[in-house]
C-alpha cells in the first residue's frame, strides 16, 4: 500500500463520519461542533507541530505532523474540497520556484 493510498483512505473515512451521529466517533464529534470547531482544532495542532519542531524530538515531531495533516484533511472534507485537488494543485507548483509562485498569486 502506497502512502497516497493511506490518505485517499482517510479522506473517504472522514467523508463518510461527516453523516454519521455525534457519539460514534472523534470526527464525527468535531463535525457535529460546527466548522469552527475544526478550524480550532487545525490551529492547535499547527501551534502543537511548531512546539516539537523547535524541540528537537523527531519522533514528537512526526507525531504531530500527523495529527496536523489529519485534521488538515478534516477541514477539507468539512469543506467539501478533495484532496486530488490539493494534490493536484501541488503537483501544478512543482518545479516552479516558490518565490514565483507566490508573485503569481499577488496579482
Amino acid at each position: 500500500m502506497s502512502n497516497q493510498e493511506i490518505l485517499f483512505r482517510l479522506e473517504s473515512t472522514l467523508l463518510a463520519r461527516k453523516d454519521a451521529e455525534a457519539g460514534s466517533s472523534y470526527v464525527a464529534s468535531l463535525y457535529a461542533k460546527g466548522l469552527d470547531a475544526v478550524l480550532k482544532k487545525v490551529g492547535e495542532e499547527a501551534t502543537e507541530a511548531i512546539l516539537a519542531a523547535k524541540s528537537d524530538d523527531a519522533v514528537h515531531l512526526t507525531k504531530e505532523a500527523a495529527d496536523l495533516l489529519f485534521h488538515t484533511m478534516v477541514m477539507l472534507a468539512a469543506k467539501n474540497v478533495p484532496l486530488a485537488d490539493v494534490l493536484a494543485e501541488l503537483e501544478r507548483r512543482e518545479g516552479t520556484s516558490g518565490l514565483d509562485e507566490k508573485k503569481s498569486r499577488q496579482g
